[in-house]
């Protein structure tokens, strides 16, 4: 075999190889997912972003459902309109009540669902759907949503597999939202720091204020004893021209 038809057959081979990897890549990274706009910190609200892919060559996104966890419920849920997409959210009765601002929530959202109205997920493009959340849970450290696909060829596909700690990512991964630190820790670290600023400034500015009492009576009394002084030279002097004269 020359060194010519060698090449071309490894350029073959290599061609094959990069676009298997390339194909397995956006197969895999192709589901749907969802991020916060920002952080999602645990007992806090966050606002999220389910983001759904059309992986279909063939045929268009028209539905998106989303079921939320039950172990860690969630009492507010507000979606933000799509245009072209009808919402609706799903409540469901809590085996234990929630804890609300003082409040007990005996029923939380259960599940979202998006329906194209006048819109669809063509293929080659993508949707986000926004959605207000919050309290989030303070005793975990990620969430779970698990979301089904519809096409309009009434394909649905399941992205309902929870991934699993140092284990490979399943073929249907549900979507995963990793929560943050509460944010109080921080807000409690922000405020001591601010608060011992604002001590500081208060006690330079005491120091300053009694500064300016004790050298105010010592720059009148020196005042006073200069004028005393130049009064005195001024008799003096006053008293030796008249000796001088007599």
């Amino acid at each position: 075999m020359n060194a010519t038809r060698l090449s071309s057959r490894l350029a073959v081979v290599g061609g094959t190889t990069v676009s298997s990897v390339l194909l397995l890549s956006s197969a895999a990274y192709a589901h749907v997912t969802v991020q916060p706009q920002g952080q999602a910190a645990k007992g806090g609200y966050a606002t999220v972003n389910f983001k759904v892919p059309n992986e279909r060559d063939g045929a268009s996104t028209v539905k998106l459902e989303v079921t939320l966890p039950t172990d860690h419920p969630i009492a507010s849920v507000m979606p933000q309109p799509v245009p072209g997409w009808t919402v609706k959210v799903e409540k469901a009765k809590l085996a234990e009540p929630l804890d609300l601002h003082g409040k007990k929530i005996t029923e939380a959202p259960s599940k979202i669902t998006w329906t194209a109205s006048d819109s669809k997920i063509e293929p080659g493009q993508f949707q986000q759907f926004p959605v207000s959340l919050g309290r989030l849970p303070e005793d975990t450290e990620q969430l779970v949503f698990k979301a089904l696909q519809t096409y309009d060829n009434k394909e649905v596909v399941r992205w309902i597999e929870e991934p699993k700690e140092g284990a490979a990512e399943p073929d249907s991964p549900a979507p995963v939202l990793k929560l943050t630190a509460a944010e109080d820790d921080a807000h409690g670290a922000k405020a001591g720091a601010a608060g011992a600023q604002q001590a500081a400034d208060k006690d330079a500015e005491k120091n300053e204020t009694a500064s300016a009492d004790v050298s105010d009576p010592t720059a009148r009394t020196l005042g006073v004893v200069g004028i005393l002084v130049g009064a005195a030279g001024v008799a003096y002097g006053a008293l030796a021209g008249r000796r001088r004269s007599a």
